[in-house]
């Protein structure tokens, strides 16, 4: 019998050592984010959990001897110093993940004060309150949201209060998101908001519910941290081959056919059928650029890229995978080259390694009892 050829033997050999350069990739990449968010949430205080804002675009490598292992795959996240994000050398119980308080059924719907991320003031009316006793509060503009519930009676449900609820209320409650993608809430804002509250209550004649700026600052950026390492998007960028150009009017045409609509962002927009909520987004190479209507009929783009905001779609992970199918389709179609941000071919082994990367992302927010695509994840990442 004829003995194996080396060169076969050795193309055997790199197969196996890329598989398994994949599987440790993944493996350590997950136990790093488990680390992190771990870290985040041990605290001696007992205040409820944290999460930062990662800073910058990341490339993650696959370690394996194969040439296709080091292709980098593009992973964006928002920007990042890594001397901030917590780091322990020793592996943390998972025990630790107990300490998130997970959410009750109304704040996975968004219809409850939600303490884990917001600051929130209660407000108990001696008699019950109208919606117009809350004057100019509803409208009052900040760097970060604020939401006005209210219940009818106690146990009830509750309910945002706006020109469509008329109550009467027999609690109120203002609410403060202490974090999203523009930061921690400072403790300047922090300050105006009590003030408002103090407004409230007095208007309401209610007790004033007083909060402390201070521990709400230091939550606020507790909660900003823990954020880091689950504030991820992913990009897939197509460029026209031989560094050719795209014309508007085609891609505009490619776009439509394949499902996608202009937003008010500048962005081709894809929505589910079912609910209209954005699933992913095509954005124009030249980001200075974004496309409309009327500029698509005279520009011209050497690429497009797919966008797809991992913690803001619920199952992520199959959504990825359209996401992937309809990039490989639009390529195709525009005769272009799929790429990552160093300009080089992405393999299907890369895309492999990229939706491991979204299972890690997804399965990190679940665990933190954060939702991808849930109100608590909009609020966070918005």
């Amino acid at each position: 019998m004829f003995g194996m050829n080396p060169l076969f033997l050795g193309l055997i050999a790199a197969g196996i050592l890329l598989v398994a350069g994949v599987l440790i990739y993944n493996w350590l990449q997950e136990r790093r984010v488990r680390r992190r968010m771990n870290t985040a949430l041990r605290k001696s205080d007992g205040t409820p959990p944290g999460m930062t804002r990662g800073r910058g675009r990341i490339e993650p490598m696959l370690n394996a001897d194969d040439s296709e292992s080091s292709q980098s795959v593009a992973i964006e996240m928002a920007p990042e110093d890594d001397q901030l994000l917590p780091h322990v050398a020793d592996e943390i119980p998972d025990e630790s993940l107990s300490h998130v308080v997970p959410a009750t059924k109304a704040e996975r719907l968004g219809l409850a004060p939600d303490p884990d991320i917001e600051c929130v003031a209660l407000l108990q009316p001696a008699q019950a309150a109208s919606t117009a006793a809350l004057g100019s509060a509803r409208s009052a503009d900040g760097a970060k949201p604020v939401r006005w519930l209210g219940r009818r009676a106690a146990g009830t449900t509750w309910q945002v209060i706006d020109a469509t609820t008329q109550g009467p209320w027999y609690e109120v409650a203002g609410c403060l998101l202490l974090a999203n993608r523009g930061g921690p809430v400072s403790r300047a804002e922090l300050d105006s908001f009590q003030r408002l509250v103090s407004e409230v209550a007095t208007a309401l004649g209610a007790p004033n519910a007083r909060i402390d700026p201070a521990a709400e600052a230091d939550r606020a950026e507790a909660l900003d941290r823990f954020c880091a390492d689950l504030d991820v998007q992913i990009g897939l960028t197509i460029l026209k081959s031989e560094l050719g150009q795209i014309a508007g009017t085609r891609l505009r045409g490619v776009a439509e056919a394949a499902g996608f609509r202009i937003n008010a962002a500048g962005h081709f927009e894809h929505a589910q059928e079912e609910t209209g909520a954005a699933m992913y987004t095509l954005q124009n190479y030249k980001q200075e650029e974004p496309f409309s209507v009327e500029s698509l009929r005279k520009m011209t783009t050497p690429g497009v890229v797919f966008v797809l905001d991992v913690p803001r779609v619920s199952d992520p992970v199959r959504v990825f995978d359209q996401m992937r199918m309809a990039a490989k389709r639009m390529t195709k179609t525009l005769e272009g080259v799929l790429v990552d941000d160093n300009r080089r071919p992405i393999t299907d082994t890369s895309l492999a390694a990229i939706r491991a990367q979204v299972q890690v992302t997804a399965t990190a927010l679940r665990e933190a009892h954060i939702d991808p695509g849930g109100p608590r994840a909009l609020r966070l990442f918005g």
